[in-house]
């Protein structure tokens, strides 16, 4: 027999009452507990979920007005506003039963209950309570469906080898189920990628879902993407589901992986090893069914053999890697890139700029952009802002002048370490136009250390 009414808490202070009832309904229940109690109800509710409560409406205080029950109604829909609740009790009148539905009660039922009676009521409460949670979930995946659709998708944009190989790897990628990690540095299109996958994907109906690891703080890593449940935390005012829950069915991003510490990487490795989480605050887990897809530009091989990512991890979200070339390693896809910001940016900022100069080109061509297609993007903007012409020259691109080499040298009687390093770290980061895995071979550095310099002095 299918046990169809899933988790039931009977509370009665008639311990034969509630033995009959769990005999009856463990057949029909996948797990039924019972409690004499009353005052454990705050209890029983902060420590897990129900599908169904039967609760009794008189207990020894007060045997016939029912006004005890009334009271755990108001207690039990206080912690779960979505909590399917039925009432029993032995001396109700209609009075008392419209009472109970105005109150928030999900049914009614008198005892001595009829065995079939009983079983087909707590079915329709089942029920209710499913569709209470598709309707909690709709409107979740509704709402970020609407955020995600404000988003401005556009086509990625590339007639380069480049960018065709990419476009080769999504294609056979895209409908499998497979785990990617996108690879490229800040600005080069990881998020657009990723869109884009989920686009062509079997999940392209449902829900995507992305998530910055970066901006995520360690205190709210777990309600962020496993969510909570109401009172959990000071701040936990009702329940939240979290964004594994919400992605259900479709495609979660999980963007700036590497930026994840090892304790939190050990809480999201055991989420997609059992593929399930559970709410703070809550015993019950939750099954998850998601696309995984990542990205991070740190240098993720380097930082496992420096024990700064889990090696097991890696395993986890990379079956296939895309490795996204920088600008600069795909000039020619630079005039279409210019052409399309300056129509995206003529129609927001209602300017009249027919083109950009053939010259303007050339010079766009031969700067390295260590920004990538978000700084090219920003440079077109501020351009088109600025200019009072036409056609976008040379000169609107000013700011695009890279300091000349020698700005950087230190003089030969300097003898400070720090400023002798960082000179040389600059040096080598321009002779490469901005290539971090080709300075940090010349420097003899692994790129995560040349990374902590570049950060250590604000290059």
């Amino acid at each position: 027999m299918d046990k169809e009414l899933g988790k039931i808490l009977i509370i009665d202070d008639d311990e034969d009452v509630l033995l009959a009832a769990k005999m009856l309904l463990k057949k029909h229940a996948k797990e039924v507990l019972i409690e004499k109690n009353p005052k454990k109800i705050p209890f029983l509710l902060n420590n897990d979920t129900y599908d169904l409560i039967l609760l009794d409406m008189n207990f020894s205080k007060d045997i016939t007005s029912g006004k005890e029950g009334f009271y755990w109604l108001e207690q039990i829909l206080d912690k779960d506003p979505q909590a399917v609740v039925v009432l029993i009790t032995a001396f109700g009148d209609v009075e008392m039963a419209v009472r109970a539905l105005k109150a928030g009660a999900t049914d009614f039922v008198l005892k001595p209950w009829q065995n079939e009676k009983l079983i087909a009521t707590l079915n329709s409460a089942a029920k209710l309570k499913e569709s209470y949670k598709e309707v909690s979930q709709l409107k979740q995946t509704s709402k970020q469906l609407q955020e995600d659709s404000n988003l401005a998708f556009k086509n990625i944009i590339g007639e380069s080898n480049e960018i065709k190989e990419v476009f080769k790897i999504i294609d056979k990628v895209a409908g499998t189920d497979a785990n990617i990690l996108i690879l490229g540095e800040n600005g080069t299109g990881k998020e657009l990628i990723a869109r884009a996958i989920h686009q062509k994907s079997l999940r392209k109906d449902n829900v995507f879902i992305g998530v910055d690891m970066g901006a995520i703080t360690e205190s709210l890593f777990e309600s962020e993407l496993f969510g909570h449940k109401k009172g959990a935390y000071t701040d936990a005012k009702e329940d939240r589901a979290g964004r594994f829950e919400i992605a259900n069915n479709g495609t979660l991003f999980l963007d700036e992986i590497g930026n994840l510490n090892m304790p939190l990487q050990s809480k999201l490795l055991t989420a997609l090893q059992k593929r399930e989480v559970t709410r703070i605050g809550s015993n019950q887990s939750l099954p998850i069914d998601i696309r995984l897809i990542c990205a991070t530009n740190m240098p993720i091989y380097e930082m496992v053999g420096e024990s700064t990512f889990r090696q097991d991890l890696l395993y986890r979200i990379n079956t296939v890697e895309i490795h996204l070339p920088p600008l600069r390693d795909r000039l020619d896809d630079i005039p279409l890139l210019a052409n399309h910001f300056l129509e995206t940016y003529n129609q927001k900022y209602r300017k009249n700029i027919s083109r950009i100069a053939p010259n303007t080109i050339k010079k766009l061509q031969k700067y390295s952009w260590p920004g990538n297609i978000r700084e090219l993007q920003h440079a077109i903007e501020r351009a088109i802002i600025m200019s009072d012409t036409e056609i976008l020259n040379p000169d609107d691109f000013f700011f695009l002048a890279q300091k000349p080499e020698n700005n950087n040298t230190v003089e030969a009687d300097n003898f400070n370490l720090d400023e002798v390093e960082k000179n040389v770290i600059q040096r080598a980061v321009n002779k490469h136009n901005g290539n971090i895995s080709k300075a940090a071979k010349e420097l003899g550095l692994t790129r995560a250390s040349l990374y902590r310099r570049l950060e250590k002095y604000g290059l």
